[in-house]
């Protein structure tokens, strides 16, 4: 797990204040170690490395030659290949190559010689990284399957820059490069959707994608996966509990592949509970962590969580956190996170991770369970909904009109407005801030349509029916957006490496084949998923309802935040972008109890927090410290010519 950039189009020799600083801005994400290294006369690529596997050696950039060129192929990778050890092995014995590392970076370069492109389809595993082949002037960048990992480029002074992490792209300062069209669909999602971001002028290679281009041309973008849903009969549930506990075991093993010490984070749901079950059969020592809300009067999870330890045999470390915590905290989170995401659940998620990192290196997570297995209570609307659905169009017309006439926070009025209204209007993902007038208002103008972003997703699964489209939605966006980004940002925070041993390719396999009965049976949720872990989860856990991770905003926003939150919308200079004003009536409005505005109010305050960093990053971040420029390794030979020329694509 680390962090790189990459500049090509301009001199390798040129403005390297620049660029070290630019990569000392990612210092966080690989604390172990820094080195530069140019790979002709156009690329400089740099690499931040956290040490997981082969601690003394694998060190990045990392190079590797053929008969044309001793150091044909330099590669910065972040991320994990799970499957290492069957590539090294296939490879070596099947095709003749050799290796002088125990590490699976120089495997995966290796796989590129031998395989190209090709090579992405055997991996298993999280990943961003670029190759340049120097004797075609070629790269090639690629992103694992369902986006786990980061990767950022820019065109800039007629170069392309491509990073681990946004902030370390140059020309974030300019803030007449803030695009509002992406901030109004941030004002929807809560996040802004990729492959965008809320600089004009940078963009993220997407999840599943691969590109190859020239040094100082655009990217190139090809998709290499695509994670539709397929669903088959079911004549037997428990073989099918037996086929995705077996799925998730073997992933959960190779997940556990590493130098450095594992633990788990540890909720009070079933995901996060299963991956520790399995986890804990590779490493009865293994530790848990969870986070505690300490404020009186706030529910937190650790009383289950640590039950839940207790029935496993493992040990459960708590995570304090108070708002005061929070508020002095809340700067620093949003550095981290590049662009904003108003999804409160990632302040838990930061400290807890931090506390993980006092004691190990990696730690294992539950997510994409959800999307996978159909996790979220909102997927058994087209159910609920059915009876008004059928109505015709007309009757339809008539109960809009009704709910429109009731007041907010009626009882009934969410129902018949959802109701009466398609579901590629009605459902956006899984969250929905802003809709309608109150964005236009928010954001002084007219504002792009959030069906930009999502009508693709549904045209793409016509065949399919309500739920499962649902699922696919939040798979491609949601997921992405949301639960990935703070997953990896909250946790690289503090140089911990967060592995997600639901989201392999062979537990999707399973999973994507479940139909729509055995995910969702009555009020339950994830039915063959709990059906599946049921001998090795405790039985409350199993029959646990999903919550969803109990943020108290509501009562922060509406208490000891309240003076804190109002002066950021006050005195940021973001009014531009946003009627602040009106913002700020909103939070008066949630503290005096006239509506619940704390979704809203957390969006707008995220987004002035990010604004108001553009040139003035949150105290107590380092954000250049000195570089510690390391020699490359020496070049590795490889047999034969290139199995695959990059001139050719």
């Amino acid at each position: 797990m680390c962090g790189f950039t990459v500049r090509a189009g301009t001199s390798a020799g040129s403005d390297a204040e620049r660029f070290a600083a630019s990569l000392e801005l990612l210092a966080h994400r690989g604390p172990d170690e820094t080195a530069v290294h140019a790979s002709g006369e156009r690329v400089l690529m740099g690499f931040k490395r956290l040490a997981v596997v082969d601690l003394e050696g694998s060190h990045q950039p990392m190079r590797r030659g053929d008969d044309v060129d001793p150091e044909r192929y330099a590669i910065v990778f972040n991320g994990e290949i799970y499957n290492y050890l069957e590539l090294r092995e296939e490879l070596s014995r099947v095709h003749g190559e050799t290796f002088t590392t125990e590490g699976d970076t120089e495997v995966l370069l290796a796989g590129y010689r031998h395989w190209g492109p090709d090579v992405l389809h055997r991996l298993r595993g999280m990943f961003a990284f670029v190759v340049h082949d120097r004797v075609a002037d070629l790269l090639f960048a690629a992103r694992d399957p369902f986006g786990i990992k980061p990767l950022y480029w820019t065109q800039w002074d007629g170069g392309t820059w491509l990073s681990s992490e946004k902030k370390a792209l140059p020309g974030l300062s300019h803030p007449d490069l803030v695009d509002p069209d992406q901030a109004a669909h941030y004002a929807t999602f809560q996040y802004v959707p990729e492959p965008a971001t809320l600089h004009r002028h940078v963009h993220r290679l997407e999840a599943g994608h691969f590109a190859l281009f020239r040094p100082g041309d655009k990217p190139r973008q090809q998709r290499y996966f695509q994670p539709m849903f397929r669903p088959r009969p079911v004549d037997d549930a428990d073989r099918l509990g037996a086929e995705i506990l077996a799925a998730l075991r073997d992933s959960v093993r190779v997940h556990m592949r590493s130098d450095v010490p594992v633990g788990a984070l540890l909720s009070s749901g079933i995901d996060s509970t299963a991956v520790v079950a399995l986890a804990r059969e590779i490493n009865p020592a293994l530790l848990t962590f969870t986070a505690q809300f300490t404020d009186p009067g706030l529910y937190d999870e650790l009383e289950v969580a640590a039950a839940s330890a207790a029935a496993l045999g493992v040990r459960s470390i708590a995570a304090p956190v108070s708002v005061e915590d929070v508020m002095a905290e809340l700067p620093r989170i949003i550095w981290y996170l590049d662009d904003p995401v108003a999804d409160p659940a990632l302040v838990p998620l930061y400290f807890v991770t931090k506390k993980a990192a006092e004691h190990v290196t990696v730690a294992l997570g539950g997510e994409g369970a959800d999307e996978l297995f159909g996790g979220y209570t909102i997927y058994r609307e087209p159910h609920s909904l059915r009876r008004l659905e059928a109505l015709p169009g007309s009757a339809k017309g008539l109960l809009r009109k009704a709910s429109a006439a009731l007041p907010d926070g009626v009882k009934g009025k969410s129902f018949l407005e959802r109701g009466t209204a398609e579901l590629q209007e009605r459902f956006v993902g899984n969250a929905k801030i802003f809709t309608g007038e109150d964005k236009r208002r928010l954001l002084h103008r007219e504002v792009a349509s959030f069906r930009e972003v999502t009508d693709p997703f549904w045209e793409e699964t016509a065949h399919l029916d309500p739920t499962t489209r649902m699922q696919y939605l939040d798979l491609n966006t949601w997921m992405k957006g949301d639960i990935l980004v703070k997953a990896d940002r909250m946790s690289m925070a503090h140089s911990l490496e967060l592995r997600v041993p639901f989201l392999d390719r062979a537990v999707w396999e399973v999973a994507s084949r479940v139909p729509v009965e055995h995910r969702l049976r009555g009020a339950q949720t994830k039915t063959a998923l709990r059906r599946a872990v049921a001998g090795i989860v405790p039985p409350t856990i199993v029959e646990r309802p999903k919550l969803g991770f109990p943020t108290p905003h509501r009562q922060w926003l509406a208490g000891p935040m309240f003076d804190w939150a109002d002066h950021v919308m006050a005195t940021v200079g973001c009014g531009h972008l946003l009627d602040l004003q009106y913002a700020r009536g909103l939070l008066h409005a949630h503290r005096a109890g006239e509506a619940d505005n704390a979704r809203k109010v957390w969006a707008v305050m995220a987004f002035c927090l990010w604004y108001g960093q553009l040139e003035r990053p949150p105290a107590g971040v380092e954000l250049v410290r000195p570089p510690r420029i390391a020699q490359a390794p020496a070049p590795v030979p490889g047999p034969g010519p290139a199995a695959h020329d990059l001139a050719t694509a």
